[in-house]
């Protein structure tokens, strides 16, 4: 175990989109940076596989556009951005698919469009209807789970028809226990002053920009670019991070096996791991961060990609829909299905280009074991019956693909905001988080906290000898 002392790097721990954005800025600000990776793969759950000839995101495949974060870093890399088409999504309730009402996160921001859409039934739309009538709610500082908020609003029919397959398609978690403040802020600062019915007519209906935006060739060719083109980053991918503690010059990592560990000396550590990790990192440097992190739960969820011959989907085509969220309530398999192949140009290209059309289901939300404890067959036939049943497809996959993604999505509960502030402020100089345990579970929200992460280090290192 050699001390490297000044000339030793500032170390990124983990390979997702935070610690690939958080190595290349501290790069790009003249660090000598070594990012670690335990696994063989860049990118998190930026993931691609081939699917019948046709490589597509298994993993995330879209980011918001209208935060400037994410789409910036892609473009700084070179790639150019995909915006989904016009189709419209779909919710599957009450018998039907149903058009998808506009709304803030399932909250809905248009009552007659709520009332034509036929999600909710008369008794559920007369509560939405009695909502402008309701005073402002005085929470006083306190947080508030969105779907309690929701419910004193609107009723609980909202929550569960609309409010809670959104919020599954984010968190994959339950929006009884999700904390507004922490995941949806806009709704409480229009829940203190009134009506969200009546504030929702300044929400334009209209942008000047898309609402997301994708990468042609897929979000899961973004991660190699963000490391390939920066002097001064090494990456190394295989190492697992077992012990950090400080040091008089900064830190040292023990990594690989028990069996030969390493040590590597650190100016300066960047944990861009998800939570559990985390917290067993920090244990020995910073005990109180270390408990809160390990109190955070995550949920974990699987992706099914299937491929299907061109002319078998004509149907779901001419609906002009993008796919479908499921409520709980309905007591399906799925949660969502995506018609990737109705939502993005570029996948329909390239499938046609081998005579095929790509779509997938989602599944698993959060104190649901079955999704990942369930066989690679038992989740095709769970979304194939489904689909069927939904869309009246019934034709027999060309090919098909299983991504688990289990502890996958950070679950915000109430007091998030807090416990984020307690971990930052118990963390020693010289040593920084960032992911989607903290500040938002979105890309460019991760980003962000990555940047966040990133000026802090850099305001102590500038104060340190070289």
């Amino acid at each position: 175990m050699q001390d490297q002392g000044a000339s030793a790097p500032v170390v990124v721990v983990g390979a997702g989109i935070a610690g690939l954005a958080a190595a290349r800025a501290l790069a790009e600000a003249g660090e000598e940076v070594l990012l670690l990776e335990a696994s063989d793969h860049l990118g998190g759950k930026l993931r691609t596989s081939e699917v019948a000839g046709v490589r597509v995101d298994v993993g995330a495949e879209a980011m918001l556009n209208r935060r400037p974060e994410g789409v910036d870093l892609a473009r700084a890399v070179g790639l150019a951005l995909e915006h989904p088409t016009v189709a419209s999504s779909r919710i599957w309730t009450r018998g039907a698919l149903r058009p998808l009402p506009r709304s803030l996160m399932g909250v809905p921001l248009d009552l007659a469009a709520l009332e034509a859409s036929g999600v909710l039934s008369e008794e559920g739309l007369e509560r939405v209807r009695r909502e402008p009538s309701l005073p402002p709610l005085d929470l006083a500082g306190a947080d508030v789970s969105v779907g309690d908020l929701v419910a004193q609003r609107f009723g609980d029919e909202v929550v569960d028809r609309l409010v809670e397959p959104l919020l599954g398609g984010v968190y994959a978690g339950d929006a009884r226990q999700l904390s507004a403040r922490a995941c949806i802020p806009q709704l409480v600062a229009f829940a203190e002053r009134g009506s969200l019915l009546e504030q929702a007519a300044a929400i334009p209906t209209t942008y000047d920009v898309p609402v997301f935006a994708g990468i042609a060739g897929g979000m899961g060719s973004w991660p190699r670019r963000i490391v390939d083109d920066v002097s001064g980053l090494r990456v190394r991918t295989g190492v697992t991070v077992r012990e950090l503690t400080r040091t008089p010059s900064g830190w040292r990592l023990v990594v690989g096996p028990t069996t030969a560990p390493e040590a590597i000396e650190a100016r300066a550590v960047v944990l861009a791991t998800p939570g559990a990790p985390t917290a067993r990192l920090l244990a020995e440097v910073a005990p109180a961060a270390s408990a809160d992190l390990a109190g955070v739960e995550y949920s974990s969820m699987v992706v099914v990609t299937f491929a299907f011959d061109v002319s078998d989907v004509a149907g779901l085509d001419a609906t002009g829909s993008s796919g479908f969220l499921v409520p709980p309530t309905e007591a399906r398999r799925i949660k969502a299905s995506t018609f990737a192949f109705a939502k993005w140009g570029w996948i329909r290209r390239a499938g046609a280009a081998a005579g095929v059309a790509h779509l997938r289901t989602s599944l698993g939300r959060h104190g649901e074991a079955t999704a990942l404890q369930a066989s690679d067959d038992e989740l095709v036939a769970w979304s194939l019956a489904d689909l069927a049943e939904a869309t009246g497809l019934r034709a027999r996959p060309v090919d098909v693909h299983v991504q688990r993604w289990g502890g996958g999505l950070p679950q915000y509960a109430l007091g998030h905001l807090e416990t984020v502030a307690r971990v930052r402020a118990a963390l020693p100089e010289g040593l920084v988080v960032a992911g989607a345990a903290y500040d938002g579970v979105g890309i460019p929200a991760v980003i962000g906290s990555a940047q966040r992460a990133v000026a802090d280090l850099l305001a102590h290192l500038r104060d340190l000898p070289r």
